[in-house]
C-alpha cells in the first residue's frame, strides 16, 4: 500500500466516523451498541493507518524501504502512549 492509498483510506474512515457521530447527535440518544462498535473499529483502523503512514515516512527519511513496512496489529498500535 502506498502513501496515497493510505491517505485515501484515512479520508474514507474519517468521513464514515463523522457520519456516525452526526447521526448520533441528531438522535440525541447517543449511539446504539452496533454504532459504538463500528466507531471503535474505525478508530482502531485509523490508528493503524496513521501508524503505517508515519513508519513509511520515517523509513523514507532514513533512506530505507517504505514498502517493507507493514500494518501492525491493533493491540500493538493501541498500546502506544500518546
Amino acid at each position: 500500500m502506498d502513501d496515497k492509498t493510505i491517505l485515501s483510506r484515512i479520508s474514507e474512515l474519517v468521513d464514515e466516523e463523522h457520519r456516525l457521530r452526526a447521526d448520533a447527535q441528531q438522535h440525541e440518544s447517543g449511539t446504539d451498541d452496533e454504532a459504538r462498535e463500528r466507531l471503535r473499529a474505525l478508530e482502531e483502523s485509523l490508528d493503524q493507518c496513521w501508524d503505517l503512514l508515519r513508519r513509511r515516512r520515517a523509513a523514507r527519511q532514513a533512506h530505507g524501504d517504505p514498502d517493507a513496512q507493514g500494518e501492525r496489529p491493533v493491540p500493538e498500535v493501541e498500546r502506544y502512549l500518546q
